[in-house]
């Protein structure tokens, strides 16, 4: 019963993406994928996505490690709002942030129709994977060697590097795979802020959308099949980390 659910829910419509792409042979396919506005956001999506997962390793394990080793005023409040990005309609998110850094933006931030507005809209809805990843493993972890070590003269940069972050890595990588494949996938978030500006801030979801509005399934499904590709190679690489890094720790 479970396969054949997952088989109805993922394998059977991926299945179907990958056959329509490749029923137009491999020229069809070859030829949208490198078709200069598709590349052009192909390389946007994938290469801001790789940003912004990077960025939330380090802000989000920072976010994590405050929720869990210090107590102060409001911190109940703010482990809250981290779950917002999940809950919140990504189209409400894109408005929300429209509002916030657009034309007329009350923080006299305008980065509306820019890049930026990209790096933003993806911050915004790939941050928790991060923190809800590496906290539980936070809170689960010993103080006494972290202890020991402080009581053997290392500082509290050398403990974390040394003993606190062997073990976070497998969490931290499998919240990275999360965050780059939500990243490369997102659609409204972007849709108000970044203009979808072709070979300047248009994304590979909005590109999606475009073929299928032409009617063009093939192509649509091509880049489909072309971002699956990009998203099972960096979810396989980073899995790859997580086990040596899991097994590295034992």
């Amino acid at each position: 019963m479970a396969v054949l659910w997952f088989s109805l829910l993922v394998l059977i419509p991926l299945a179907a993406v990958v056959g329509t792409a490749a029923s137009g042979g491999v020229g069809p396919f070859v030829a949208a994928l490198t078709n200069k506005q598709t590349l052009n956001a192909i390389l946007l999506t994938s290469g801001i996505s790789l940003l912004v997962t990077a960025l939330n390793v380090v802000v989000g394990t920072l976010i994590a490690w405050v929720l869990v080793r210090d107590r102060f005023w409001g911190r109940s409040v703010l482990d809250v709002v981290i779950d917002i990005p999940f809950a919140l309609p990504t189209v409400v998110a894109g408005l929300v942030l429209l509002s916030l850094y657009g034309d007329g933006s009350p923080l006299g931030i305008d980065i509306a129709n820019t890049r930026w507005a990209v790096v933003f809209a993806l911050a915004f809805v790939t941050l928790p994977f991060v923190v809800r990843a590496v906290q539980p493993v936070l809170e689960e972890l010993d103080t006494d060697v972290e202890e020991a070590a402080g009581l053997l003269g290392a500082s509290q940069p050398t403990i974390f590097v040394k003993v606190v972050l062997p073990s976070l890595v497998p969490a931290i990588t499998s919240g990275a795979a999360l965050s780059f494949a939500r990243g490369i996938s997102e659609y409204g978030s972007l849709v108000l802020l970044s203009g979808n500006l072709p070979n300047r801030t248009e994304v590979v979801s909005v590109r999606v959308l475009s073929h299928i509005e032409n009617g063009d399934l093939v192509s649509a499904s091509a880049l489909a099949t072309g971002m699956l590709i990009i998203a099972a190679l960096a979810i396989f690489g980073l899995d790859v980390i997580r086990r040596k890094a899991a097994r590295r720790d034992s």
